[in-house]
């Protein structure tokens, strides 16, 4: 079983920063490409940022240049952090570690960019 809880979502003005963090248990968690992904209401989840177990990360467009993920695997870890937010960036943040094609995911953690 895999358990991730994420932190560090919150209000911030445009231009801001924030980071999000992501801890995660279970089995295997260090094979686990973990991502962020974001959702609003009615719309569906959209991929942020991934990496792999070996580093290699991919972006959503939206958000190239801006957003940078890392992961600390001593500590089963992932970041995700976020600078020049946008009123845009506004969602509930999830965290998914997939596991050789088993994804699982966390409760979400509320992003607010105000104008």
């Amino acid at each position: 079983q895999v358990q991730l809880v994420e932190s560090g979502g919150g209000l911030v003005q445009s231009g801001g920063s924030l980071r999000l963090s992501c801890a995660a248990s279970g089995r295997l968690i260090s094979f686990a490409t973990m991502g962020w992904y974001r959702q609003a209401p009615g719309k569906q989840r959209e991929m942020v940022a991934t990496i792999t177990s070996s580093g290699s990360t991919n972006y959503a467009d939206s958000v190239k240049g801006r957003f940078t993920i890392s992961r600390d695997n001593a500590k089963n870890t992932v970041y995700l952090q976020m600078n020049s937010l946008k009123p845009e960036d506004t969602d509930v943040y999830f965290c998914n570690a997939d596991i050789w094609g088993v994804r699982s995911w966390g409760q979400g953690t509320q992003v607010t960019v105000s104008s």
